[in-house]
């Protein structure tokens, strides 16, 4: 077991703490709809320290990272975020991960936490191009600061315009009287707000300076439970739900992070299937009956034939309704399709939606 920075932190402030990707993790405080609900409409944070960062520097630094992920990194400028994945040569995805550009020879890649190792031994195989790599995820802790207010607060404690910085974009500047801060604008919950990359040293100061800054707008500490619901309602994948070891980019909607513009790894695979068409597509779908889908549900057609399974699944917090995602055959993939979810025995009715939800 791993224990990011703040774990004692965490503990104090009542924190149910669960294993996660190898790492001790705050899974909610006290009420996981509250706690989705202060993200939704003012400000919560959490500490995803976790995650992996990789430094890759060098004049083949893009050489490198336009081989092993399926979007065209050669599109990003200085300050520029980009999300992708690492295809493997069995025609699923390696992980998904964001790809940032300090200089046009200096890389950041972030990268999750249950991969970091599997990412960093798989980046470095095909590294024949003498990038320098650095990984630096157990000395870096990573807090992310969302929802509608975020700005607000922390505006507080930078003279970094935050106001200015576009999605998908990061700036490094001083904020809380510590320098050398990564604010980035990428996130997960669709709310808006920062994320925040520090050293380890510097993790109790930051976090306390941003719930100073935030008290007036009743800042929370936010648990991984909601970050899995607020993500959900956006539609955004999770790696080992949504996609994984067996799943193309293709067939997870993610067609447009896979860019057959450059070479990547076993990318005439996932051209056949784009040029092809896909067997089975990842689809959104809310519930009509009363019932709420979990990962691994069978999906089943009006005759009752098996058709996929569900990957994602929760009741909204923000819509009181179930939701979920899924691989559906391809027939059955289009919005206002009827399926049925099998929960406990029990065929319940639902309906395929666009996403997002919310």
């Amino acid at each position: 077991m791993k224990y990011v920075i703040l774990n004692d932190l965490h503990a104090s402030l009542g924190a149910k703490m669960i294993e996660f990707a190898g790492y001790n993790m705050p899974v909610l405080y006290g009420n996981l709809i509250q706690e989705h609900l202060a993200v939704r409409n003012s400000v919560g944070v959490f500490d995803v320290s976790h995650m992996g960062e990789f430094r890759l520097k060098g004049e083949k630094a893009l050489d490198l990272i336009q081989l092993v992920t399926s979007n065209d990194a050669s599109k990003l400028t200085d300050g520029k975020v980009q999300y992708s994945c690492l295809p493997n040569e069995e025609g699923g995805i390696v992980d998904d991960l964001l790809v940032y550009r300090f200089t046009e020879n200096e890389y950041y890649l972030v990268v999750n936490a249950s991969n970091i190792e599997k990412d960093w031994n798989w980046i470095s195989k095909h590294n024949t191009f003498g990038v320098e790599m650095v990984n630096m995820s157990d000395d870096m802790s990573l807090l992310a600061v969302q929802g509608p207010n975020a700005i607000k607060a922390l505006q507080k404690l930078t003279e970094v315009d935050l106001s200015g910085m576009e999605y998908y974009t990061f700036k490094v500047g001083t904020m809380a009287g510590i320098e050398n801060v990564i604010i980035s604008n990428t996130g997960y919950t669709g709310a808006g707000g920062f994320e925040l990359y520090v050293t380890n040293a510097d993790a109790r100061k930051m976090w306390d300076a941003v719930f100073a800054a935030g008290e007036e707008f009743n800042i929370q500490p936010v648990g991984l439970g909601a970050r899995d619901t607020l993500r959900l309602e956006k539609g955004f994948c999770l790696y080992g739900h949504d996609i994984n070891d067996e799943t193309s980019p293709i067939e997870a909607g993610l067609g447009w992070i896979t860019k057959f513009t450059k070479p990547f790894v076993n990318h005439e695979h996932h051209k056949a299937i784009k040029e092809n068409g896909a067997k089975k597509k990842l689809v959104g779908f809310e519930m009509i009956d009363r019932g709420i889908p979990r990962q691994h549900y069978i999906i089943k057609d009006l005759a009752g034939n098996t058709i996929g399974e569900v990957t994602s699944g929760t009741q909204s917090p923000s819509l009181n309704k179930g939701i979920g995602m899924g691989y559906v055959s391809t027939e059955n993939s289009k919005v206002d399709t009827e399926i049925f979810i099998e929960i406990r025995d029990k065929a319940i009715k639902a309906k395929v939606v666009k996403m997002p939800f919310l």
